[in-house]
């Protein structure tokens, strides 16, 4: 059974990092795209980043570029979410999502809608 578990969420000040992580089990992700999705209290769940694990291919939200970072270790079967400059706008609670390739992964992480799998999501909150 497809399993993802979030880790690394908390509270952090504004220009802090934190590092997400994503732990897959029940699957290899070598043909999947793996996503980071956010969504705050009162808005639609949003793509942040996401990743074709075969070949490292990315995608980033306009929101994000040059702050966060999305690699993964095929080995250990864990995606992860470098999250630098973070911003009191940064504050939602993030999803991993995982879905069998189907199309390129921008197109992909544009809408949650296209992802299947999720884990349970980890809150992250910028605040000073």
């Amino acid at each position: 059974q497809l399993q993802l578990v979030e880790s690394g969420g908390g509270l952090v000040q504004p220009g802090g990092s934190l590092r997400l992580s994503c732990a897959a089990s029940g699957f290899t992700l070598d043909y999947y795209a793996i996503g980071w999705f956010r969504q705050a209290p009162g808005k639609e769940r949003e793509g942040v980043s996401c990743i074709r694990a075969s070949d490292g291919s990315t995608y980033y939200a306009d929101s994000v570029k040059g702050r966060f970072t999305i690699s993964r270790d095929n080995a250990k079967n864990t995606v992860y979410l470098q999250m630098n400059s973070l911003k009191p706008e940064d504050t939602a609670v993030y999803y991993c999502a995982a879905q069998f390739l189907f199309s390129t992964i921008a197109t992909m992480c544009k809408s949650f809608r296209a992802f299947g799998s999720w884990g349970q999501g980890t809150q992250v909150t910028v605040s000073s």
